[in-house]
């Protein structure tokens, strides 16, 4: 059974699907595995790499898709252009990515029509069982280090306390906006580097995290935000009410913050705005926004999607697809949470495919199956 990991195509897209560590151990289970040449340079992958870990390179992606069985991708592929690839897949082939689908219905009904079975990664449920496959976590995780690193090299101060001869360096002040993996990683790294942080999230529950990792809760209404989250852990959308006081609270505090990481989403919904040009207008000359909703709208709308700007002399920061920005890392942390899928999939004792279709995980990953869409 042939699976195929190709060179990414989307713009800015740095990412590989799949490691050479992963490529080794697909080739224990006794897959062949063909790798594009030149998928994983941007990710510090080799095509020797790969060829050492039990992989055949294939010089163009023509040569690659013919006859795969199972093709892993980290983005969806493309479909409307002269370069598409989808259809370069054969019939009953099964599509394994971030696939986007609930924003990209007419790309999955696509992937019916050309008899593809696809699983959308990103619809991975928050189980136990599925930690280990949960790309958005791993993915975040990553993000909101490097969102802090970033604030760090357009900041032109220091971040901790520096007490010297000559006088004392008062440290950053830094707000993160939203407490989901992302925003604990920016907590914590932000801490790390002698920051003051605190946090704001509509969820109380994750107050004590935020203190556990050395930062102050934002807190604005307790009371009303008791039910703010779904069963599934992420944030639900409040009220207009419980909106007024959020951007009151919001409003005083972020005056005298230095750096605000934004990265506040809700599953299914654009981004809520949080940061409004009256705030920015408030904050000191020099500060720095670094807006991680950016591809969803933006929780700052000044905010614009692949630029960095400064108004109002605050620095704007709107890096799109943050993860690839650390393509090796992201990549390899990836490429194990798509195996430890594909295992599901898999046959115990040999290198075929066993899928079980009443799986939960499974169940919530497939949006396409032969000629039908099916989540």
């Amino acid at each position: 059974m042939k699976i195929a990991i190709p060179l990414e195509r989307r713009p800015g897209e740095l990412r590989v699907a799949s490691s050479p560590d992963v490529v080794k151990k697909l080739s224990a289970l006794g897959y062949t595995v063909v790798v594009e040449s030149g998928a994983g340079l941007a990710a510090s992958f080799s095509d020797w790499d790969y060829q050492a870990a039990g992989a055949t390179i294939a010089e163009d992606n023509k040569t690659l898709y013919l006859d795969a069985d199972v093709i892993f991708k980290v983005q969806r592929p493309i479909i409307c252009t002269e370069d598409s690839e989808l259809a370069l897949l054969k019939e009953g082939a099964i599509l394994i990515a971030h696939l986007a689908a609930k924003s990209q219905s007419e790309d999955v009904a696509a992937y019916a029509k050309a008899g593809i079975t696809s699983f959308a990664l990103e619809q991975i449920p928050r189980i136990s069982r599925a930690q280990s496959m949960d790309i958005l976590s791993s993915q975040t995780n990553l993000t909101g280090y490097k969102a802090v690193v970033d604030a760090a090299s357009v900041y032109a101060k220091a971040f901790p306390l520096m007490m010297t001869a000559a006088g004392t360096v008062a440290p950053a002040k830094v707000f993160i906006m939203g407490v989901g993996v992302a925003g604990l990683q920016a907590i914590a790294t932000a801490k790390r580097l002698g920051a003051v942080v605190t946090a704001y999230d509509v969820r109380p529950i994750v107050k004590e995290q935020v203190e556990s990792l050395g930062g102050k809760f934002l807190e604005v209404d307790s009371a009303a935000s008791q039910d703010a989250q779904t069963s599934g852990g992420y944030a639900k959308e409040m009220n207009d009410d419980y909106k007024l006081k959020e951007q009151a609270a919001i409003a005083e505090h972020i005056a005298r913050q230095d750096i605000v990481i934004c990265t506040a989403l809700i599953p299914g919904r654009p981004a809520p705005v949080l940061v409004t040009q009256a705030m920015v207008e408030s904050m000191k000359n020099g500060s720095v926004i670094i807006d991680l909703a950016v591809e969803m709208g933006g929780n700052c709308p000044l905010s614009e999607l692949g630029k960095v700007v400064t108004k109002h002399g605050v620095t704007i920061v709107g890096h799109e697809n943050y993860p690839s920005r650390l393509a090796a890392d992201s990549s390899a942390l990836y490429a194990k949470n798509l195996f430890n899928f594909f295992l599901l999939l898999s046959a115990p004792d040999s290198p075929q495919l066993q899928i079980d279709w009443d799986d939960e995980i499974i169940e919530s990953t497939l949006v396409s199956k032969g000629n039908l869409v099916m989540n």
